[in-house]
């Protein structure tokens, strides 16, 4: 298995990174390998999932800092085996024996581990790609979702065992998961805690395996969720809904669902956070003479009045018209940008009436000009 790289490196950050860089890195990367935009390229496929188990880690204070401390051993659940898949937590001071275990082969830190096998043991997360109507991002949407999750085995209740029978304690082990072997050495007796052969560290075997999930005690299973998208979620945003990711072990909790949000292009709006934008066209002579138009924004059609001498890329904003901020009941602002169509194909009799038009405005300008030339000139004769 190749190494996994350094999470900064994957995002491209410092170290000491703020919240706010690591998310404007996250989106960016997000955006560039996302498997919607490169069908069939696995390369991207794979960069999209590592920026996104990078961002998982390093967006959460509790498991950057174990990061940090600990480097990937301290968020990879292969490390210590004391949370389940996902769960990225040390389930105490036992747990860093196992980690110590997995990095130095258990040489020199007797004692066994000393998280119980049996203990109740979080189910791992599950990560799903979702897309989304640039609208439906603005106002929120109930979808249902099928996925595959691992689900406590019905016919034997998680026991592994079929019908009839139980597990036994693990005759090797005792029940602890994990067994304890000295070996002489020219530099004395060492002592390795490695994981039971016999029972796979679970502290437990079964003579009669359950046929249904051959005494795993768990199955896979497609199920059907209800999904609230909240009004406000933006393009590149996780999702996590508590709870409905793999089924604990010995009754420990479920893990999450986390929902990579992608949401579609539309062709009239923009966003920009919480507010859009918009180009509207409007005549040469709306633009002149003023006049009221019916804009489209994400809440249904507004009338605006635009005033008289309107000039080309003006922007008018509607306050409140934009986007619902995520989990409040505030809106960000709708911004109108105005694109002045200039009228083309005009026959003979529309050119003249233009250009008296032209002539009639230079003689007013003249005017104007004449008249502030006379009370100039006034004031220089007083003070003369």
């Amino acid at each position: 298995m190749a190494e996994k790289r350094d999470y900064y490196e994957v995002l491209g950050v410092q170290k000491g990174a703020s919240d706010d860089e690591l998310k404007k890195a996250f989106r960016k990367l997000a955006k560039q390998y996302h498997p919607d935009l490169h069908p069939g390229d696995k390369e991207a496929e794979e960069k999209f999932k590592e920026v996104n188990e990078a961002y998982e880690v390093l967006s959460d204070p509790e498991k950057r800092s174990r990061y940090d401390q600990f480097g990937h051993a301290g968020v990879d659940p292969n490390y210590g085996g004391g949370a389940g898949a996902g769960a990225g937590g040390f389930g105490g001071f036992g747990d860093m024996g196992d980690i110590f275990d997995s990095i130095f082969g258990g040489f020199g830190f007797g004692g066994g581990r000393s998280a119980n096998p049996n203990a109740p043991r979080r189910g791992g997360d599950i990560r799903a790609n979702l897309t989304i109507d640039f609208m439906e991002a603005c106002t929120g949407k109930k979808v249902k979702m099928k996925y595959a999750r691992n689900e406590t085995c019905p016919d034997c209740n998680g026991s592994g065992a079929a019908a009839g029978t139980s597990p036994k304690t693990c005759p090797d082990c005792h029940g602890t998961g994990s067994v304890r072997i000295s070996q002489r050495t020219p530099f004395g007796n060492i002592s390795q805690t490695t994981t039971c052969s016999r029972c796979g560290g679970k502290g437990r075997v079964v003579d009669t395996p359950c046929r249904s999930c051959s005494g795993q005690g768990m199955i896979k299973k497609t199920v059907e969720r209800d999904i609230d998208i909240p009004a406000g979620i933006d393009d590149g945003q996780t999702l996590r809904v508590a709870g409905e990711g793999h089924r604990g072990t010995n009754g420990g909790p479920s893990g999450d669902l986390h929902i990579n949000i992608s949401v579609k292009a539309d062709p009239i709006f923009e966003r920009d956070g919480y507010d859009v934008w918009t180009d509207i066209p409007i005549t040469y002579a709306q633009a002149t003479l003023g006049d009221e138009i019916t804009v489209p924004t994400v809440g249904g059609k507004v009338k605006y009045t635009v005033p008289e001498g309107t000039q080309n890329n003006t922007v008018f904003r509607l306050k409140g018209k934009g986007i619902k901020r995520l989990n409040r009941s505030d809106y960000g602002d709708h911004y109108v940008r105005i694109n002045v169509e200039v009228p083309r194909n005009l026959n003979r009799d529309q050119k003249e009436k233009l250009r008296e038009f032209e002539r009639s405005l230079n003689e007013k300008n003249y005017a104007k000009k004449n008249s502030f030339k006379e009370k100039l000139d006034k004031l220089k004769d007083i003070f003369k």
